[in-house]
């Protein structure tokens, strides 16, 4: 199994996750998103998005990182990443999609890139606008947080996978973090998971700084 990816991009990081979660081994083929290599027509006839990851197996190319993640819980089930009732399911995708859809989205390094070249955005308005959409989206995901260790409950899942990138980078922006405790301890007990603790960017082969 390949996985591209960069070793500060999230998405890239939900899915090291998932694949250590599951116990899979995997190839990195790191693309250094700074340096536009994701871009390149190589990469771009791999994932035609120019986006990080993809994965390759067996002739197959995945791309996006949450359908790679629930791809992964489909082929090796074990351990799940979604609880087996429907509801408890719709209730994990929903904190799951608040970081992914939400949060991370309009403060990824393209959009990052294009509020500093088309709108004169200096360092500290973009850093605030990091701030602001992930302070929105951590209230939203405190408040839905329920009394089991993880977001997905007893035992990490798609939830989890898609917290612990998203607060590396609240941290990464200097984000007040105190006004969300409950995230706060899941992160630290996931952190001590070694999934996680492997997955983290500053154990990625390529991390530079």
């Amino acid at each position: 199994m390949i996985l591209h990816d960069y070793w500060r991009s999230s998405a890239a990081y939900r899915v090291r996750i998932g694949l250590n979660l599951k116990g899979l081994g995997f190839e990195s083929v790191s693309h250094d998103l700074r340096a536009g290599e994701q871009r390149l027509p190589s990469y771009r006839s791999v994932a035609p998005q120019g986006l990080v990851p993809a994965i390759e197996q067996d002739g197959v190319v995945l791309t996006q990182s949450l359908a790679i993640l629930e791809w992964l819980d489909e082929v090796h089930p074990t351990p799940a990443f979604l609880p087996a009732d429907a509801a408890g399911r719709a209730r994990v995708r929903a904190l799951a999609y608040t970081v992914a859809m939400d949060i991370h989205p309009v403060n990824n390094l393209r959009i990052l890139k294009t509020l500093k070249t088309d709108f004169d955005a200096g360092q500290d308005a973009i850093d605030d606008w990091v701030r602001r959409w992930i302070a929105e989206g951590f209230a939203a995901l405190e408040a839905m947080a329920g009394a089991g260790d993880y977001l997905s409950g007893a035992t990490p899942g798609l939830a989890d996978i898609c917290l612990v990138p998203q607060w590396y980078n609240a941290e990464r922006f200097a984000l007040d973090t105190a006004p969300y405790p409950k995230l706060a301890a899941i992160v630290a007990r996931a952190n001590k998971h070694p999934a996680f603790a492997a997955a983290h960017p500053g154990r990625h082969p390529h991390a530079t700084d």
